[in-house]
C-alpha cells in the first residue's frame, strides 16, 4: 500500500486549505499513492469558533474534497468540522474514495488537557471506524485519540492492519517526543502500521501563535507494527510518499501475537 502525506499548515480560510488538498491529491494521483492523509483540521484552524464553518460531511466543502478524490484516483482522509448538538460541533476525518462512496469517523477522544478544553464546543463521537483500501482494512483515528490504546486494539481487532490518525498536536515541553512515542506505542499495540499526520508548526514558517489552540508541531510519522519509525518529516510543511510492507503485519502478528494472548479485565 501505498500512504502520501501531506503535513500542511491550515489557515482560516476553508477555501484556502481545500486548495491545497486538491493540489496535494494531484500530486498523489501522479505518485500512484492509494491514500492521501491529511491533519486533523484540514478544513479550518484551531483558535478560532468553528460554528459556522461545520459542514455535514455531505455538504460543498467534503463533497469537493471527494471530487478531488474521483478526479485524480486517490483516496483521501482530512479532518474537518460537521454539525453536532446542542450548538457544538463534531470533530470529523472525512473519508473521500475514489470509487465516490464517502465515509467519516467522529473523534472519540476529546482533548480535555493541557488547558484546553475541546469538550466545551465538540460533541464525541459514539464508535470506531474501519473501511477497506484495495483489500486492506484501514482504520481511522484523530489527534487525542492517539492516548489511548484501546482504541487501536479494537481496530486492530476489526481487522485493521494500518490506521491513519490525523493531528493538530499542541505545541509545549516533550510534546513532540511524547507524540513521536505514542505512534510508536500504539503501533506496536495494535501491531499494526500507524500513520500520523500532524499540522506543521507555524513557528516553521514565522507564523505567530496565539493563545492555547493546539496548531500543530509536524513531525509527521509513520510507525511499523514492530514500532520502528519508517519515515517521518520535520516540523515544516512538507509532503511524502511511504510503501507499506504489508507483510510485516502478518509476520508480527506471527512472531508476537499480543490482541491473541490479550486478556479482557473488564
Amino acid at each position: 500500500m501505498r500512504i502520501a502525506i501531506g503535513q500542511i499548515l491550515s489557515s482560516h480560510d476553508p477555501q484556502e486549505n481545500l486548495e491545497q488538498v486538491q493540489e496535494l491529491a494531484a500530486r498523489a494521483g501522479q505518485d500512484r499513492a492509494d491514500v492521501l492523509v491529511l491533519p486533523e483540521a484540514t478544513m479550518f484552524a484551531f483558535g478560532r469558533s468553528l460554528k459556522n464553518v461545520a459542514e455535514p460531511v455531505d455538504g460543498p466543502w467534503a463533497q469537493a474534497v471527494s471530487q478531488a478524490a474521483q478526479e485524480h484516483g486517490v483516496a483521501i482522509v482530512a479532518g474537518m468540522f460537521s454539525p453536532g448538538d446542542e450548538g457544538r460541533v463534531r470533530n470529523t476525518a472525512v473519508i473521500a474514495l475514489a470509487d465516490g462512496r464517502v465515509l467519516s469517523y467522529d473523534k472519540t477522544h476529546l482533548y480535555d488537557a493541557f488547558g484546553f478544553k475541546e469538550s466545551d464546543t465538540v460533541q464525541a463521537g459514539a464508535a470506531p471506524v474501519t473501511f477497506d483500501l484495495a483489500g486492506v482494512t484501514v482504520g481511522v483515528a484523530t489527534c487525542y485519540d492517539i492516548r489511548f490504546p484501546a482504541l487501536f486494539t479494537h481496530m486492530a481487532a476489526d481487522g485493521a492492519q494500518v490506521v491513519l490518525l490525523g493531528a493538530s498536536w499542541g505545541d509545549g515541553p516533550g510534546k513532540v517526543e511524547q507524540w513521536e512515542l505514542l505512534a510508536r506505542a500504539r503501533a506496536l499495540d495494535a501491531t499494526s502500521y500507524v500513520v500520523a499526520v500532524g499540522q506543521a508548526n507555524p513557528a516553521s514558517v514565522g507564523r505567530k501563535v496565539e493563545g492555547n489552540a493546539p496548531l500543530g508541531v509536524g513531525h509527521s510519522l509513520v510507525a511499523a507494527p514492530n514500532g520502528s519509525v519508517v519515515a517521518s518529516l520535520e516540523d515544516a510543511p512538507d509532503y511524502l510518499v511511504v510503501d507499506l510492507d504489508l507483510d510485516l503485519v502478518e509476520k508480527t502478528r506471527k512472531s508476537i501475537p499480543v490482541l491473541e494472548n490479550a486478556r479482557d479485565f473488564s
